[in-house]
């Protein structure tokens, strides 16, 4: 892979979406480690709003930056 490939600049969309998204996977896992329920219906749709709308937010605040 060439290194043209990948995100260069802190402002770069994408880039901001990928790390914005880890962490927000990794905010869940913490929160999993920390419950003792298994999951929900509920809460399916919170693990997927919280990784989704972050993602989207960070992606559209940094691509109109």
């Amino acid at each position: 892979m060439s290194g043209s490939e990948f995100p260069s600049s802190w402002s770069d969309p994408q880039y901001v979406t990928a790390i914005v998204g880890v962490l927000a996977v990794a905010a869940l896992y913490v929160y999993s480690a920390l419950t003792q329920s298994g999951p929900t219906t509920g809460e399916i749709t919170f693990v997927l709003l919280v990784v989704l709308l972050p993602t989207t937010v960070a992606y559209e605040v940094a691509r109109r930056w």
